[in-house]
């Protein structure tokens, strides 16, 4: 595949961040191989961030012809203290629940989940043994106590909550992960990037290449406050990216925050109770999670569709023919916030319709079962 193909396909929406399109170019001129990893902690139940989100890029990746590899890191969410920071429920999840969310999600965006290499952390570290190890102390060795204190907001925490030392490992396992891997086609989401820009930094001197780091967008929660929704605003206005990245944290999809985000196996009824109730202001769409879920979920499945809103009020409908149109009709108090969530909520019921029939019998049925079990229980 040429090289302008496979630069599409890569910087294809919901690409945020690619550092940097001119290494990348110099692989594809080389004739260097792409290899790809994404590494997902297992916590809960697959969401449209961690499932659609994640797996789209992965999707798009394939079409490339790149190879692709989803890490399911088992020690990191042990270290994270995920699933009551039970191991053996970790490694549990990983090879039922989210293994099976991940590859219904893959399929759901276009991909071939046969295709997709699942690697569970723990066992790729028994396999390499102690290069393992040297990979972290090389990590390690060039990357300061300040720097890898500042880098754990990739762990979905904010710099001034209290930390355990094993916090101050998880930055540079992740980065020992890229190496140890051979990956040179880094991807997560805006929140991992400085885990990445470390792997780039310290990678042609400790390792002998730079990877390229792929980033895509970050999902907002449904429940956004509209306190917190003008405190984002404001900090994207005076750039501070530090605290910005805090109040994303606290902002995102979440699976701790049920309310929060659409999971990929929620029934019709639960689809369209969060979409109705969720934070959608009139007239804007900055950091408004209906329009979100519009621009990065909706439009990928509409393919040559026509987005047609139903106007409650006058049982008119109204029709744009691209994501831009339906964004300029918003702005302009032309579409209904109620409307529009009727809309995002009946394409998200046909959307996410093979992960429902998926986890309803069979293997995938009692996959969930066991997951709602674990949830079920106190941490």
């Amino acid at each position: 595949m040429d090289a302008r193909t496979v630069l599409h396909y890569v910087k294809l929406p919901p690409t945020e961040e690619l550092l940097t399109e001119e290494r990348l170019n110099n692989y594809l001129m080389l004739g260097i191989p792409l290899n790809h990893y994404i590494g997902l902690e297992i916590s809960g139940y697959v969401h449209l961030g961690t499932g659609l989100i994640c797996m789209q890029k992965v999707a798009d990746l394939q079409k490339a012809g790149i190879k692709t590899t989803v890490f399911l890191a088992d020690f990191h969410s042990w270290i994270n203290r995920k699933l009551g920071g039970d191991l053996d429920v970790i490694r549990k999840v990983a090879g039922g629940y989210f293994k099976e969310a991940l590859k219904v999600s893959i399929l759901i965006s276009g991909g071939d989940p046969e295709k997709t290499n699942f690697v569970l952390g723990s066992e790729f570290y028994e396999k390499i043994g102690i290069t393992y190890l040297e990979n972290i102390i090389k990590t390690a060795m060039k990357t300061t106590l300040s720097r890898m204190r500042r880098s754990i907001s990739i762990m979905g925490r904010k710099r001034e909550e209290i930390l355990y030392f094993s916090d101050l490992l998880y930055p540079a396992m992740q980065v020992a992960d890229i190496f140890s891997l051979n990956v040179n086609l880094a991807h997560g989401g805006m929140d991992q990037r400085k885990a990445h820009i470390i792997a780039i930094e310290i990678g042609e001197e400790t390792f002998g290449y730079k990877p390229v780091a792929l980033h895509h967008h970050i999902l907002m929660g449904l429940n956004v406050r509209k306190e917190d929704y003008l405190a984002l605003i404001d900090l994207m206005k005076s750039n501070n990216y530090d605290s910005m990245e805090d109040k994303l944290i606290d902002l995102k999809m979440s699976k701790s925050k049920p309310d929060s985000a659409i999971f990929i196996h929620d029934s019709e009824s639960e689809i369209k109770r969060k979409i109705i109730n969720a934070f959608c202001p009139p007239k804007e769409v900055s950091c408004n999670p209906i329009i979100e879920i519009m621009k990065y979920v909706i439009m990928r499945h509409l393919k040559d569709e026509c987005i047609e809103i139903l106007n409650q009020k006058t049982n008119e409908r109204k029709k744009y023919e691209n994501y831009e149109e339906l964004e300029h009709a918003y702005m302009n108090g032309e579409i209904h916030p109620l409307d529009l969530k009727l809309y995002v909520a009946n394409k998200l019921m046909e959307i996410l319709e093979p992960a429902r029939k998926h986890f309803s019998s069979g293997y995938g049925a009692k996959c969930l079962e066991e997951m709602k079990e674990i949830m079920s229980q106190p941490n």
